[in-house]
């Protein structure tokens, strides 16, 4: 199965989750518009949108994570970051796991679609500059994107942990843009069953689309 996971979402709730009643995940609306159970075979951040594939049996869960560990999908991830980053980069800085006491390592590479400048001022600069990164993981550390982007001093807009809070202001007076804008857009990989070679991709959520009909930015997923 693959879907389209919204912004703010969970994916699953941690075992005994205080959370369940208040908030409903991922899983939990699959179950409800579709039914049964499914299996998260990778896994997205809560803030983050985009593509993510589930197994249907736990039976097939590892031999699609095979592809992961292995290197073998091409993950294809597109933000809206601060001022204008370089044309290609690659960033190979470790980043904490899941234990934050311990660093591994981490690569990204990273290239610029699209630049802008805004006469809206931002402290402490009378314009603001933003870019359209694509990058491509080679690394699936938790949080390794967000933390790749501030590491190169071009976070994202919307990351309420690494980002910067005037510019994601900024964002919300002007444009009633909320979201983190960091989207998971395409996988590509050979079936691991069936060998047949897959590219799939997730449109962007509305607030993209709005921010590309502003900036007349081209979506690079059409």
């Amino acid at each position: 199965m693959c879907v389209r996971k919204p912004n703010n979402m969970l994916v699953h709730h941690a075992y005994h989750s205080r959370n369940v009643i208040e908030e409903q995940s991922l899983l939990q609306l699959m179950d409800e518009e579709i039914g049964g159970k499914f299996y998260p075979i990778h896994r997205l951040d809560r803030k983050t949108s985009g593509i993510l594939l589930l197994a249907k049996e736990t039976k097939f869960v590892s031999k699609f994570q095979e592809l992961f560990t292995n290197n073998e999908i091409q993950k294809t991830y597109y933000g809206v970051v601060r001022g204008f980053s370089p044309e290609t980069k690659t960033i190979d800085s470790p980043v904490k796991g899941r234990d934050a006491n311990v660093h591994k390592e981490a690569l990204t590479h990273l290239r610029t679609l699209e630049n802008i400048t805004l006469d809206i001022p931002v402290k402490p600069y009378d314009s603001s500059r933003y870019s359209l990164v694509e990058m491509s993981p080679k690394t699936g550390r938790m949080h390794q994107l967000r933390v790749h982007t501030n590491k190169i001093s071009h976070p994202l807009l919307g990351d309420t942990k690494y980002g910067d809070k005037n510019h994601d202001t900024m964002f919300d007076e002007n444009f009633g843009w909320k979201n983190m804008f960091l989207h998971a857009g395409s996988l590509a990989f050979n079936h691991p069953f069936t060998k047949e070679e897959l590219f799939l991709k997730a449109s962007f959520p509305k607030d993209w689309i709005s921010l590309f009909d502003e900036f007349t930015w081209k979506n690079p997923l059409k």
